[in-house]
């Protein structure tokens, strides 16, 4: 039996009802689970025998607003926010993808910081460019945009431009913020060339 098989059946009879779906594609596994019971179901997966993931490799966020809108019919109609987790057993050598759905209105879920400790600054990042809320974090704030930035930058309805830009001002001598201000531009390209360019007997 593939390895990957005996991993899948381990995770069903370890998880049972808790397990949404999984899957297996192009050799690897995911697991979809119910985000009320993420703490659980992380710390059982890292300390069971058969499964043995030590090691959070990475916890992304996920916003499937316009996932699929080229093709109607491969449309998403799921949730909009998701998490996820890549997990590692090293002792065991295989790895795992987690995956679970967040509420659209106020995507909340709680930490896993007490699981894996390296989720930490993960879990900061997905709060800052997501708006996900990482329920017992103990420091959970911006790490990557300024303290005073306005909205989640990589959801899907964040304008390319941003809300606002910032400068530095003389007058004030501080940094001010300012709504965003594009002149329209004509991007035409210049092209320059010698008089005689092309000429063969100049």
């Amino acid at each position: 039996m593939p390895s990957i098989t005996r991993l899948a059946d381990s995770i069903q009879s370890l998880l049972g009802p808790q397990v949404q779906s999984l899957v297996q594609a192009d050799n690897e596994l995911t697991l979809d689970v119910d985000r009320e019971n993420i703490v659980e179901i992380c710390t059982r997966l890292r300390d069971c025998e058969d499964t043995k993931f030590e090691q959070l490799c990475d916890l992304c966020g996920v916003d499937y607003s316009q996932y699929g809108l080229e093709d109607p019919a491969r449309a998403w109609q799921g949730p909009r926010y998701a998490v996820v987790y890549h997990l590692l057993s090293v002792s065991l050598n295989h790895r795992l993808r987690v995956k679970t759905f967040l509420d659209d209105e106020f995507p909340v879920i709680q930490s896993v910081i007490q699981v894996w400790p390296n989720s930490d600054w993960f879990e900061r990042e997905a709060f800052d460019l997501f708006g996900i809320i990482f329920e017992s974090h103990p420091d959970l704030r911006r790490i990557l945009t300024d303290y005073g930035f306005i909205g989640h930058p990589f959801r899907k309805d964040f304008p390319l431009s941003g809300y606002v830009e910032m400068r530095y001002d003389a007058d004030k001598g501080r940094v001010v913020y300012e709504p965003v201000t594009i002149e329209p531009r004509t991007l035409v390209p210049r092209i320059i060339r010698e008089d005689s360019f092309g000429d063969r007997n100049p």
